[in-house]
């Protein structure tokens, strides 16, 4: 069975992989035809078949870079969150700028074909970006040889672990109708991921024995959640309510699915 830590090390591996096309895919759109196709010839040894063939698999750039940064993000946002701001700054355009140079020259301005001159010089165009990808491809490697290094904290991959066999026990529990057993672990299984989340952000929480409406209630003030994800977990919270303390009404077998499903999506979405 392969647990997370097979699983994140599969997705880092899929997206430097990819991560190397959407560079050349960059290339491709950025530099000059003559020189990319030089390249990409030398790069395989001369032959003009090979080269070809890898010219036509290229994707087309924006969508794959979209694609690439988005699952890129998430996966550094769960295991390098020190770097998630770094990653982002390479492609956002500085909040504060006042003109375009080479200087404040980001990813998202590159996808846009956006230039820039001054006095009939140019200052920037999409070739200014290429460092930023670079960077950005460090970045997702960075993350590959934490995974080598023995220092590498894998506490919150083995919960995950945990949790999916949870959860996977609950499910079972509600298929043999047992709702309100499957709907206390889904319970207990939100409000141990919602401790670590608040212990991840170095969200303090004063209660000696906090429930799942202080530890969101926590997330929310630190803004760690949002409003809409903090009513969904109070709204799950009511259901895990009503199967641990409320005795005379039963859950129903439709709620205890959705508090399932629901605490499924905390635990992969809210890190």
């Amino acid at each position: 069975m392969a647990t997370n830590l097979d699983k994140y090390k599969a997705d880092l591996d899929r997206l430097i992989e990819y991560g190397g096309k959407v560079y050349s895919a960059f290339l491709r759109d950025t530099w000059d035809k003559d020189k990319f196709r030089s390249s990409v010839l030398k790069m395989h040894n001369g032959d003009k078949s090979e080269a070809e063939k890898f010219v036509a698999g290229l994707p087309p750039l924006k969508s794959a870079y979209q694609t690439w940064y988005s699952e890129s993000l998430a996966l550094i946002k769960q295991l390098l969150p020190d770097r998630l701001d770094d990653f982002r700054r390479h492609y956002e355009t500085p909040k504060n700028r006042k003109e375009v140079t080479a200087e404040s020259y980001r990813l998202e301005d590159a996808l846009q074909g956006l230039s820039s001159s001054f006095g009939g010089q140019r200052k920037a165009d999409p070739s200014t970006a290429i460092p930023h990808l670079l960077q950005q491809r460090a970045i997702l490697e960075s993350v590959r040889r934490r995974f080598e290094s023995t220092l590498f904290e894998i506490t919150q991959l083995v919960q995950a672990d945990l949790f999916d066999s949870e959860l996977d026990a609950a499910q079972e529990l509600l298929k043999k109708k047992f709702s309100r057993a499957a709907g206390a672990i889904v319970g207990v299984v939100l409000e141990k991921h919602l401790a670590q989340v608040c212990l991840s952000h170095n969200v303090k929480i004063t209660k000696r024995n906090p429930g799942i409406a202080d530890l969101s209630e926590a997330l929310k003030s630190a803004s760690v959640i949002d409003v809409p994800q903090w009513r969904f977990i109070q709204h799950l919270a009511d259901i895990r309510n009503l199967c641990d303390h409320n005795k005379s009404a039963e859950p129903t077998l439709e709620q205890v699915a959705d508090l399932i499903a629901g605490v499924a999506k905390v635990s992969k979405t809210i890190f």
